[in-house]
């Protein structure tokens, strides 16, 4: 999926669950809480808390199915449990949210992300090693 699909939908989903209700947002707490989404990522890393693989995929594909296809029965309540056992929190999860956030700021306010990521990148490979720096 592209990175501009990943803004849209994330502030699309934000907008639709009311958090720009209050159209200027206050962008400081926003950053704060990618922060916070941060933290809970560290957290969940000094606790081992990954999401399994094979459950991940398996969530995923059940996932695709339904978007797919029109016969295939797909029981929510059982996905929302079995993500909510095994994902949820995990570290890879809270990396998400930070994504999420993250992508739901830029499209608040019409940031283009993907063109902004191209030529950091491009920029960051004329720099020296390690940009100079000792880490």
């Amino acid at each position: 999926m592209h990175i501009e699909k990943l803004v849209k939908d994330s502030h699309e989903m934000a907008v639709k669950k009311g958090f720009w209700e209050d159209q200027n947002r206050n962008v400081p707490e926003m950053l704060m809480l990618i922060v916070s989404e941060l933290a809970e990522a560290l957290e969940a890393l000094r606790k081992e808390h990954n999401a399994p693989k094979f459950t991940v995929d398996d969530l995923y594909t059940d996932l695709q199915i339904n978007l797919t296809d029109d016969e295939y029965v797909f029981n929510i309540l059982s996905w929302k449990e079995n993500f909510e056992k095994s994902v949820k929190s995990s570290f890879e999860d809270e990396l998400a949210d930070v994504a999420i956030r993250l992508f739901d700021l830029c499209g608040g306010l019409n940031i283009d992300l993907g063109k902004h990521i191209e030529l950091k990148m491009f920029y960051n490979s004329t720099r020296g090693h390690k940009h100079g720096k000792k880490f």
